[in-house]
């Protein structure tokens, strides 16, 4: 499918005994986490969690997301602005953006894209946004994460015309259909599995992870958001992110270490982190 790594590289990550899985997609900065952070560390520490990515979307969550990467060396900050924010970006945006994202714990640019679901910004602003955005991760040497709710052509035209490949990067939550995934993963980027794939409703999501070969995902918690079946309906949380993974091992009929062995790489590999 003409997918390249950036790296080639392999390892058997042990952690504690366990084998390591990296939650490649959390928001540990947003209120939810205030009350006990430490303990949700130590537990995803405890189930084997190696690393965590963690998310500031929007202007007030960078320099949270930072502190907490630069507190804790089993975490990493990805920093961007959402679409739903898109419309609150202004001359000062680009600038501090810049300058935070020269920290060695940022991995990543984003999450950036495009949600016509919700709509919190008007389409032709996230447009606008989402290109200016490649532009300046490119300028940045970053990988992107791209965000996409219910504008799956749009994304799939911009990634192309903005050749967003050559950053590389992770299709964050992905939702899309095969033939888009297949696209994507053409391009350079890799498929993030978050813990919606345990829901019963989500057969059609299963197939598609059936079809992708392992060495194109990644398993995410998007935590507090999309916690997998058998804690549907609390707080989400890294530690959570096994049971993603062991979805994913169950659909394609290979074993849970094999798939946390994997996943792990390609997280190292698209992060650009080497343990």
């Amino acid at each position: 499918m003409g997918f390249t790594p950036i790296f080639q590289f392999s390892i058997i990550p042990v952690f504690r005994s366990l084998v390591m899985l990296i939650d490649s997609h959390a928001h540990l900065e947003m209120p939810e986490f205030r009350k006990d952070l430490s303990e949700v560390l130590q537990r995803a520490k405890d189930s084997g969690i190696g690393y965590i990515f963690t998310v500031g979307t929007e202007r007030k969550d960078w320099r949270r997301a930072l502190e907490i990467a630069g507190s804790h060396p089993s975490v990493y900050a990805i920093l961007g602005v959402h679409p739903h924010n898109a419309r609150e970006i202004d001359e000062k945006t680009y600038p501090a953006l810049k300058e935070l994202c020269k920290h060695e714990k940022v991995k990543a640019y984003g999450e950036i894209g495009l949600d016509f679901f919700r709509n919190h910004s008007p389409r032709d602003v996230q447009l606008k946004r989402f290109r200016e955005q490649i532009a300046l991760a490119k300028e940045l040497r970053l990988p992107i994460v791209v965000h996409d709710r219910e504008a799956h052509q749009e994304t799939l035209e911009i990634l192309k015309s903005e050749k967003a490949g050559e950053n590389g990067g992770i299709i964050h939550c992905f939702s899309g259909d095969e033939e888009m995934a297949k696209a994507c993963i053409d391009m350079g980027f890799y498929i993030s599995i978050p813990g919606s794939i345990t829901y019963k409703n989500a057969e059609r999501f299963r197939e598609i992870v059936k079809s992708l070969p392992l060495e194109t995902l990644l398993v995410e918690t998007d935590a507090p958001f999309l916690t997998p079946v058998p804690f549907r309906g609390k707080r989400n949380e890294p530690s959570y992110v096994r049971y993603t993974a062991e979805k994913v091992a169950e659909i394609k009929k290979v074993s849970f270490e094999k798939v946390a062995e994997v996943t792990t790489e390609n997280a190292l590999r698209v992060y650009r982190l080497k343990v």
